[in-house]
């Protein structure tokens, strides 16, 4: 089974996120726990995590099909160690949220170096931030996510998802989700079947498909290696229809959260159907 949906709207409370994924005809959804662009929240209530559990039993999600996203303003990776401390006190928030929503995943960027340190010392950091989470949680795996490479952004080569991982010493709560936009402004030609295939074999020799643990679906409209992060409707950019029909049909892809991020919400309900068609549901 494919769970495929879309990052969903949270507001009013975490438990109408699954209320909105079922509106859409999702099987699987992202979320944000907390205000994206805002270091602190408060805290989830007992009502909160009741109402959560209680619609995504309600409606059929398995905790299987459940990404969500950490805040925009973490950097785990940051040069400077108060900044760096700050982001890792709130990454570590994101984790205990997840903990008590029972939710078994977050997907986060790698951090950027700010021209500041070099990439090996910005990925030590990321590994290092991560280590410091894991050892304070329980259930809950990091998702790395690749990312397009804009400014000083890591994570756009398969390499740097690599280091990461390498460096990370629980090997069972460490993953990846990869962006097919993002993907394909860092480099990796995803639009025809042979460079989907060569993209995948690359990244199961660098990496490892045992770490993929989620996609975001998305065409892009920056062209390839363009390192600049545009999504676009599936179908309506550079990427066209030819990787996601590829996912749909291939059972590697079966079993992990596959999110939309597509720029129009109004259209993700046909693109879910889309998609399900795609794949002979």
């Amino acid at each position: 089974m494919k769970y495929i949906g879309a990052h969903v709207s949270a507001a009013g409370g975490v438990e109408n996120a699954p209320v909105n994924a079922h509106k859409i005809g999702a099987t699987g959804f992202a979320l944000f726990t907390k205000n994206q662009r805002q270091w602190n929240a408060k805290p989830l209530s007992e009502e909160d995590i009741t109402n959560f559990k209680k619609n995504c039993s309600k409606f059929g999600f398995s905790m299987n099909g459940i990404l969500p996203h950490d805040s925009y303003l973490i950097n785990i990776g940051h040069p400077e160690s108060s900044k760096l401390q700050k982001s890792r006190d709130a990454f570590l928030d994101e984790f205990q949220r997840c903990e008590q929503l029972g939710i078994r995943m977050i997907n986060f960027h790698p951090g950027s170096h700010l021209n500041k340190i070099d990439e090996a010392e910005c990925l030590k950091r990321n590994a290092e931030s991560i280590n410091w989470t894991l050892d304070q949680t329980t259930g809950v795996t990091a998702v790395i996510e690749n990312t397009a490479g804009q400014g000083t952004n890591l994570g756009y080569r398969f390499e740097h998802l690599a280091a990461i991982i390498d460096q990370v010493d629980d090997k069972e709560r460490i993953g990846v989700c990869l962006d097919t936009a993002h993907a394909f402004a860092g480099g990796y030609d995803i639009s025809t079947k042979k460079g989907f295939m060569d993209t995948f074999i690359e990244f199961d020799s660098i990496v490892g498909f045992q770490y993929l643990n989620g996609m975001h679906l998305n065409d892009s409209k920056k062209e390839l290696g363009s390192r600049v992060d545009r999504h676009e409707t599936l179908g309506n950019g550079l990427i066209g229809w030819t990787p996601f029909e590829l996912i749909m049909k291939d059972q590697r892809f079966d079993g992990i959260p596959l999110i939309l991020e597509t720029p129009d919400p109004d259209g993700w309900a046909a693109e879910i159907a889309k998609l399900k068609s795609l794949g002979g549901e």
